[in-house]
């Protein structure tokens, strides 16, 4: 039996790691005023130029179901079966579109991965090895939804300007966040993001810090692999959180930019390290 994995653009990962563990992706969509694109196609830096140059947010709109039943049905005029991870359906309506179109056509299996980015690739990347073991669909839909609750997702965010604009964050709570250089920690808890710990002064020692804490409290990781995924942090940023996972045993430890859609959320240089902490059961 041939099994498709599969995930929207919100998986955040390269094109090589895309394909060195055979997923497939359907884009978001990205508006930039009256100007449409893929996520994807456009990049964090234009989101990123288009709010310093508007003072908005670009709108960021899910999968919808005819893209999806053109999506699936291509998928399915290659493989016997799909396993498809969706964006947390308390974040999109992603969920609820795939989910529709599935029970349509038959031989594709939705998962609610109740995380984002590259969360999410950690649950792809696990059903992919599974399904190259030869597992049947039911077996890797069970052994994945079973560590979908272990699935650490947190970030570090440099500015809560885009919190703000996109009405997830006051007035007063902005004010208070520049004027005290506050950067506070985002963290992914049954499908819904929340705020975590809040660390103040230079971003590379925030990022430290917020390593180490992430470490300490979410501290039976799967030393397999793991990920550093950022908005445009700089260099320096992204080194020190990749030697706080290295110190820590992660086995492989792979650095990638989030995506248009991810980016428009989180805005500029914000940083996260992702993996399961299951142990590896």
């Amino acid at each position: 039996m041939k099994i498709c994995i599969s995930a929207e653009s919100t998986i955040d990962l390269p094109r090589e790691i895309l394909d060195e563990f055979e997923i497939k992706t359907v884009p978001f969509t990205i508006t930039l005023g009256d100007k449409n694109g893929l996520d994807g196609v456009t990049t964090p830096e234009e989101i990123f130029d288009y709010v310093d140059k508007t003072g908005v947010l670009p709108k960021t709109s899910a999968v919808n179901a005819g893209q999806y039943q053109e999506y699936f049905s291509s998928l399915l005029k290659e493989y016997d079966e799909v396993i498809h991870f969706s964006l947390s359906a308390d974040m999109s309506s992603a969920y609820q579109n795939a989910c529709m179109v599935a029970s349509e056509l038959g031989h594709v299996h939705v998962i609610d991965s109740m995380s984002l980015s590259t969360g999410i690739a950690l649950l792809a990347i696990y059903a992919s090895k599974l399904a190259k073991q030869g597992l049947e669909v039911s077996e890797i839909i069970k052994k994945v939804s079973e560590r979908i609750p272990h699935d650490q997702a947190s970030f570090v965010l440099a500015t809560v300007d885009y919190l703000y604009k996109g009405g997830r964050c006051s007035a007063l709570a902005k004010l208070g966040a520049m004027l005290f250089r506050i950067r506070p920690q985002i963290l992914v808890i049954n499908g819904k993001m929340g705020p975590g710990k809040k660390y103040t002064g230079k971003q590379v020692q925030c990022v430290e810090n917020y390593c180490r804490d992430t470490l300490e409290q979410f501290n039976n990781p799967d030393l397999e692999i793991g990920f550093v995924t950022h908005s445009g942090a700089t260099p320096d940023m992204v080194e020190v959180a990749v030697n706080a996972m290295k110190k820590k045993g992660f086995k492989r430890v792979i650095v990638t930019t989030a995506g248009a859609t991810i980016s428009s959320h989180c805005g500029p240089k914000c940083l996260g390290i992702l993996y399961i902490n299951d142990g590896g059961k």
